[in-house]
């Protein structure tokens, strides 16, 4: 019985979760390790950051400007202020612990230093009379501002013991950014899982380097790059990546030898793989090697492996794999590189943010068709688009590159947008509106 896209999402996303739960040092019950500060970029934080500190750590200025000290008062702009004269003290420039500031005093104070005791507000230096810096003991005409005129407050961004980047975020520059301004120099971070990714097939032959080493009736391996460098942006090691040849026995040691290892780790112990991820070799044909191997393995009470061959109402990625060999999860794409793509952006994505926090999901906006698709009943299907974003007065539009075919693989790399036909659409006119999902 064929299964709905939101089905086999949510089989994906319960297998996963089943699987961890019950593996020994799981990557979801990981509580993290110290590592560098620039690790953490598109990692997982692993326990709350707390502020050690103020930021500002000081009261500071926010202009090159003459700082001074004001009475409570009415808020008064700045622009409209009257004048008064004050008398000039050292300037205050920044990296340095300034004197006091008198009342009737104005020090030139440069941007980002350190407002002296005493001193409430800054007047820039283009609203003085003159409009320059003077040397101490001259005279200035000042505005008198609002006290807190231009004056950063000590702890007006962030307020130390306050929780600044809460335990499950997906790490970005920002965020690092924040640490280190903070002072940390490494970071509590959750494990990536680690990957095991398989590419099947006699016909798969590693890129050379040299087109004219390509043999007659072979292809370049398109899935290994392709899968591996998606897993990479998801926040997963592939820790190894094996071509596997159509010999059902040869695979089943190979998973054996690979998935049966533990690494030691702070004591314990964690899985070698917490996810194999295979390419190809799953639907009806003669050679389908992950289907032969692992559909016999499955059965037996003893069986290492407890898998399921399905097919889904997509297209591409119609056939799929799902089960564990030795607990550990494992997941089979169809072996067409769109087909194993799309299946990675639907099914794999959104299960790893669901359950581990990575990655962040594709932005999902709606578009209008720049012209006509058809689309075959009973399937949902996802085309590769070209987006164009509103600009001025003109809505989001979508246009597809490339067919439906699934080893138009040139298409896909023209393409920054998947297209999405729900199941039970055919036809869609120009100017009609569907989902669209930018990659």
């Amino acid at each position: 019985m064929r299964r709905t896209v939101a089905e086999h999402q949510s089989a994906v996303v319960e297998t996963l979760r089943r699987s961890w739960t019950q593996m020994p040092g799981s990557v979801m019950d990981d509580g993290g390790s110290q590592e560098p500060l620039m690790a953490g970029l598109g990692r997982v934080l692993a326990t709350d950051l707390v502020a050690p500190l103020d930021l500002p750590p000081f009261a500071n200025s926010q202009m090159d400007g003459y700082a001074i000290r004001v009475e409570p008062q009415q808020p008064v702009d700045v622009d409209s202020a009257q004048s008064t004269t004050f008398r000039v003290a050292a300037t205050i420039p920044a990296g340095v612990v300034p004197a006091a500031l008198a009342a009737g005093v104005a020090a030139p104070i440069m941007t980002g230093a350190m407002l002296p005791d005493g001193a409430n507000a800054v007047v820039p230096v283009e609203k003085a009379v003159p409009a320059a810096f003077l040397s101490a003991g001259d005279e200035v005409a000042l505005p008198v501002p609002a006290a807190g005129t231009f004056v950063r407050a000590q702890g007006s961004d962030v307020r130390r013991g306050s929780v600044v980047i809460p335990a499950g975020t997906l790490l970005n520059a920002a965020h690092l950014g924040l640490a280190a301004a903070l002072g940390f120099t490494t970071l509590p971070l959750k494990r990536r899982a680690k990957v095991l990714l398989l590419t099947t097939g006699d016909e798969i032959l590693a890129p050379t380097g040299r087109a004219d080493e390509l043999p007659p009736g072979m292809i370049f391996d398109a899935n290994e790059t392709l899968l591996r460098a998606s897993l990479g942006q998801s926040s997963v090691d592939v820790v190894n990546a094996v071509i596997v040849k159509d010999d059902p026995q040869a695979l089943l040691r190979l998973l054996d030898t690979e998935v049966g290892g533990v690494l030691a780790r702070d004591g314990g112990s964690q899985p070698r793989y917490d996810l194999v991820v295979s390419v190809g070799g799953i639907s009806a044909g003669a050679f389908e090697v992950v289907r032969q191997a692992l559909g016999a393995a499955s059965e037996g009470a003893a069986s290492n492996a407890a898998m399921e061959f399905v097919s889904v109402g997509l297209q591409p990625g119609g056939p799929q794999a799902l089960g564990t060999y030795r607990g550990v999860p494992f997941l089979g794409f169809p072996g067409n590189p769109v087909s194993a793509f799309v299946s990675f952006e639907l099914f794999l994505r959104p299960a790893l943010f669901s359950l581990l926090g990575a990655p962040a999901p594709r932005q999902r906006v709606v578009a209008a068709l720049e012209h006509a698709l058809s689309s075959p009943l009973g399937k949902h299907q996802v085309r590769r688009g070209v987006y164009s974003g509103p600009e001025f007065e003109s809505a989001p539009s979508v246009r597809e590159v490339g067919g439906e075919s699934s080893h138009l693989l040139g298409s896909l790399a023209q393409a920054d947008a998947l297209i999405h036909i729900p199941a039970g659409v055919t036809e869609l006119r120009a100017g009609a509106k569907v989902e669209v999902w930018l990659l």
